[in-house]
């Protein structure tokens, strides 16, 4: 008789409403001017604050410089007061104390990840995230760089050091969990 097959590790890909954080890295006015695919993506990180909103799920947002790259982007503003962002000049936020205790706070390690530049500041908090514990979900279509090149580059190193890579309507419909709700009827107003 042979031993039944080891089951695979499938938690990590899993996200649940009451276990997951959002971190949105530098999402910022003259950032975004420079990317050609800024308008996905801003749409795409407003969709996951909207699902922040409805599940009461942590956010923490970063802006490098905001002196230098400007304020973050409408869209984040709106969702996130001013106080609640912190300025960085780390390219990797958890090299942010801030950054890094507020997470720690918010006592979820699966974190969904999603921003600017995919190939600095989203790689480095990305693999510091994996080395501290966290399970990292980057969402592929909330990342950007100024070049598709860095930014695929970007996700298969992330990928390789372990991160899930996903999407965003990915991450709205893992968290929602079932249809049938007053949830399920806003996510799917989002995604039209």
């Amino acid at each position: 008789m042979t031993a039944p097959a080891a089951k695979p590790d499938t938690d990590r890909f899993k996200l649940g409403k009451d276990e997951v954080q959002i971190l949105i890295v530098d999402v910022q006015e003259r950032l975004v001017a420079a990317m050609e695919e800024r308008e996905r993506v801003v749409r795409n990180v407003g969709r996951l604050l909207a699902l922040s909103k409805l599940f009461a799920i942590p956010v923490v947002v970063t802006e490098q410089y905001p002196r230098g790259l400007g304020a973050s982007v409408p869209v984040v503003a709106e969702a996130i007061p001013e106080a609640e962002r912190i300025e960085k000049l780390e390219f990797s936020c958890p090299d942010r104390r801030e950054v890094s205790e507020r997470m720690l706070a918010a006592g979820r390690r699966k974190v969904v990840v999603a921003g600017m530049e995919a190939h600095v500041c989203v790689l480095q908090t990305c693999l510091d995230l994996l080395a501290s514990g966290y399970a990292v979900h980057v969402v592929r279509d909330a990342v950007c760089s100024r070049s598709a090149e860095d930014k695929e580059n970007a996700l298969e190193m992330m990928r390789d050091a372990g991160a899930v890579i996903t999407t965003a309507e990915t991450v709205l419909f893992q968290v929602l969990g079932r249809a049938g709700t007053d949830e399920f009827k806003a996510i799917s107003k989002l995604v039209r």
